[in-house]
């Protein structure tokens, strides 16, 4: 997919050194940029979550890798629930 944006004179000047610099086309640089970029707002952002909101995100991500062609019923979850009081 192209798509086309508007750069300053400065900025894609900039690009342009910093590519010749790294070996790398403007647009690899672009990409790496906005990729690092990502990955720190990321890193960033679970940084800053609290404990509970931690503890919420892992339980999600344990439930996306559940397998769901598992089924249980509806007896044996109250079952386990009344062996554990």
């Amino acid at each position: 997919m192209r798509k086309n944006i508007d750069i300053d004179e400065t900025t894609l000047t900039k690009l342009k050194l910093l590519s010749a610099f790294e070996d790398m086309t403007v647009k690899g640089l672009m990409e790496r940029a906005i990729s690092f970029f990502v990955e720190h707002k990321e890193k960033e952002r679970l940084k800053n979550l609290t404990k509970e909101e931690k503890e919420d995100l892992g339980l999600l991500l344990l439930m996306q890798q559940a397998d769901r062609s598992e089924t249980v019923s509806e007896e044996e979850v109250l079952k386990k629930l009344r062996s554990i009081k």
